[in-house]
């Protein structure tokens, strides 16, 4: 089993790094003034789906 499956597995880790993601966004979006905000909001989200902790799919058990 490999690092990024055990944490595809562990739920508290990929909440903390939502967190995380979510803070990130918030504040380059501060910085820049909203002027990124779509493509800042399309990396997020490119990064959400390559660690399996896409919003749209169901959790996983």
């Amino acid at each position: 089993m490999g690092i990024l499956d055990r944490f595809k597995s562990n739920k508290a880790a990929q909440d903390k790094t939502r967190k995380m993601s979510d803070t990130a966004e918030r504040k380059a979006n501060e910085r820049t003034g909203n002027k990124y905000e779509s493509q800042i909001d399309s990396g997020q989200q490119k990064m959400h789906e390559r660690l399996g902790m896409d919003e749209e799919r169901p959790d996983q058990p």
